[in-house]
C-alpha cells in the first residue's frame, strides 16, 4: 500500500472511530431515527446494496408481490443502517446501559441446561438484528469464544477488538489455531460463536439448500460437534426499534448433529431460516449468499450463466 493510500485508510478509520464514539452515548430512539433517514438513502443511491438485496428477496420469497419485496428491501437496509449506527453503543456504551437495553432473553435455559450437563454450547449467530449486542450479552454471562477476522481497514482492528472483547470474550483467528481454541473451549464446557451464513472458501464447505436454492455452506460445525458432543443453538438479538433488543435462543434443527456434512449443513441453513422468520426485515439481505454455484465446483465451463449476481 502506497503512502497516499495508507494515509487515506488511516483518515477513514479515524473518522469511523470518531463517529462510533460520538454515537455511543446516544439513545437508541435517536439512533433508530437516524437509521430511518440513512436506510432509504442507501436504498436509493447504493446500487450494489439495492440490487443484491432485491435479488436475494426475489429468490427466497418468489410468491411475494414486487411492491411487498421493495418495501421489505427498504426495511432491511434501514435495519442494516441501524446495526452500523449502534456499533458505538454496543462496543463503547456504558455496560449498564447496554445490559438495560436487553429487555428480554428467550431460551436461556438451552444454554444453562447444556452447561449443567458439562457440555459446551455452539451458538449459531446469523447476520440478523444486532449481533454485536448478542456478543455483549453472551460474553457478559458465559465464558465465550468466537472467531475473528480483522476488518478490511486495518487501522480499525484495535477498536474492533476492544469493543468485542470488553466483556470478556476471547477472539481467535479464522485458521487451524483458531479452530483448536474453539475445541478447547467446548471441551471446557464453555460457549463459542459461529457465523453460519458466511460463504466459506472453496474446500471448506458443501452445497446445501437455503430457502430452496443451493448455497455453499461451511462444514466446521459437524467437525466440532463430533469431537465435543456440544449442544447447538441459534442465537440472535432482535431489535425493538428505538426501545432495545430481545435475545432469542432457538433449538437447533436436529440435522446439525448429523455426521454427514451435507445433511449437517442443511440443518445449519434451516437454523438460519428459523431465525429470519422472527422478522425477515432484520436479516442482512445485502450479502451475496449465493455467490458460488455448484456448476463452478463441477467444472462446468458455462457456470457463470447459473449465477444470480
Amino acid at each position: 500500500m502506497g503512502k497516499a493510500a495508507s494515509r487515506s485508510s488511516a483518515l477513514q478509520a479515524r473518522a469511523i472511530a470518531t463517529l462510533w464514539r460520538a454515537l455511543a452515548g446516544r439513545r437508541l430512539a435517536t439512533l433508530w431515527r437516524l437509521a430511518r433517514l440513512v436506510g432509504p438513502l442507501v436504498h436509493r443511491f447504493s446500487r450494489r446494496e439495492r440490487e443484491v438485496t432485491a435479488t436475494n428477496l426475489a429468490e427466497v420469497y418468489p410468491d411475494q408481490g414486487a411492491d411487498e419485496r421493495r418495501r421489505l428491501a427498504r426495511q432491511s437496509l434501514t435495519h442494516s443502517a441501524a446495526t452500523m449506527l449502534e456499533i458505538g453503543f454496543a462496543w463503547q456504551g456504558a455496560p449498564e446501559r447496554v445490559e438495560a437495553s436487553i429487555l428480554a432473553v428467550h431460551g436461556r435455559e438451552l444454554l444453562d441446561e447444556a452447561r449443567a450437563e458439562g457440555r459446551g454450547v455452539i451458538v449459531l449467530a446469523p447476520h440478523f438484528g444486532n449481533w454485536e449486542v448478542l456478543n455483549f450479552w453472551l460474553s457478559s454471562h458465559f465464558p465465550f469464544t468466537a472467531m475473528y477476522e480483522p476488518p478490511k481497514i486495518a487501522e480499525l482492528d484495535a477498536v474492533t477488538r476492544a469493543g468485542r472483547e470488553r466483556m470478556g470474550a476471547s477472539l481467535v483467528p479464522t485458521n487451524p489455531r483458531g479452530v483448536a481454541a474453539l475445541l478447547k473451549a467446548l471441551k471446557r464446557g464453555e460457549a463459542i460463536g459461529i457465523l453460519p451464513d458466511q460463504e466459506p472458501d472453496w474446500g471448506s464447505g458443501v452445497f446445501a439448500p437455503f430457502f430452496g436454492r443451493l448455497a455453499y455452506t461451511a462444514t466446521l460445525l459437524p467437525k466440532l460437534v463430533a469431537r465435543t458432543q456440544a449442544r447447538v443453538v441459534t442465537g440472535v438479538a432482535r431489535r425493538l426499534p428505538g426501545r432495545g433488543f430481545e435475545i432469542h435462543f432457538l433449538p437447533a434443527d436436529e440435522r446439525v448433529y448429523a455426521t454427514d456434512e451435507a445433511e449437517s449443513a442443511t440443518g445449519v441453513n434451516a437454523c438460519v431460516e428459523a431465525a429470519i422468520a422472527l422478522d425477515p426485515a432484520q436479516y442482512q439481505w445485502e450479502y451475496k449468499r449465493y455467490r458460488k454455484v455448484i456448476q463452478e465446483q463441477e467444472g462446468d465451463p458455462h457456470h457463470r450463466e447459473f449465477r444470480i449476481y
